[in-house]
């Protein structure tokens, strides 16, 4: 019998972190979903029963503290028996407002955050770890883009840590997403309707 894919992603409440967690779903997997916003993983966690997923479990995790974080992965690990397969790690501080006016708070998240999740997949043996990331890593010119640029280093430097172990890490780069929080198309919207 072949073995469900294991997934589990930081986040899951952002949209993109959803969304991901919908395409799994129809996929049958085992998924683990994480956030700090409880009132939208019901809801996802309820899309993906309906999509297909074979199992759902949601967690109310900080990134930010090591000790949560590493439990809660050891939880996910433990259910499924078998390990995790995905770490897709998707949380963060994303709006470029909210980090120029809480510097502490995105530096905790994206960058302290990040190495916490290194850390639990490391010890954990996670076989792949896929971090979300964002154009305005490159070249960054606010402090949410040097955050990121920063736990993209972090993640790609799991490799060296990893050595000859089976977890491998990757980074993925996107744009703006439209329509999800901070996206510009609601104010689009009401410049054109003005």
């Amino acid at each position: 019998m072949e073995s469900k894919l294991k997934v589990f992603i930081t986040g899951a409440s952002s949209g993109i972190g959803s969304a991901l967690a919908e395409e799994y779903a129809k996929q049958g997997a085992i998924i683990g979903l994480a956030a700090r916003r409880q009132d939208k993983l019901q809801k996802i966690k309820s899309n993906c029963e309906t999509l297909g997923a074979e199992e759902v479990v949601t967690y109310n995790l900080d990134v930010t503290n090591e000790e949560e974080s590493m439990n809660v992965a050891k939880d996910f690990t433990h259910l499924n028996k078998e390990g995790i397969d995905v770490v897709i790690h998707a949380a963060a501080l994303k709006q470029v407002s909210i980090g120029e006016y809480n510097p502490f708070e995105v530096i905790k998240t994206n960058i302290f955050g990040a190495q916490n999740i290194i850390e639990c997949a490391l010890s954990l043996g996670v076989k792949k770890v896929i971090a979300l990331s964002t154009d305005k890593a490159a070249a960054p010119i606010n402090l949410y883009g040097a955050t990121k640029l920063c736990a993209d280093k972090l993640f790609i430097s799991g490799n060296n840590y990893s050595g000859f172990e089976n977890t491998r890490f990757s980074v993925v780069r996107y744009g703006n997403v439209f329509g999800s929080r901070g996206s510009v198309i609601p104010l689009f919207k009401n410049l054109i309707e003005q």
